[in-house]
């Protein structure tokens, strides 16, 4: 699949991992999960685990932790594959 046809997946995926106060720990073994059945998987990061570190830090972040691409970074929202 094509980079352009990946981010036309992408923006009209829903997203169904969220990253709240607990943390990017939290939510590892759920977007390992959901990557395993899905092509791209979207996470919205709400300000409760962001304090002071930028989206893309954390994003980045869960990225390494999962061993998954970060296709990916809008605003406060991450798309992996």
């Amino acid at each position: 699949m094509s980079n352009e046809e990946l981010r036309r997946q992408a923006h009209e995926l829903d997203v169904t991992v969220w990253v709240g106060k607990g943390g990017i720990d939290a939510v590892v073994d759920e977007l390992k999960d959901q990557l395993q059945g899905n092509d791209l998987v979207k996470v919205k990061f709400l300000r409760a685990a962001r304090g002071g570190t930028s989206t893309e830090e954390l994003a980045e972040e869960l990225a390494d932790l999962t061993n998954a691409d970060l296709f990916d970074v809008r605003g406060n929202t991450a798309v992996y594959r």
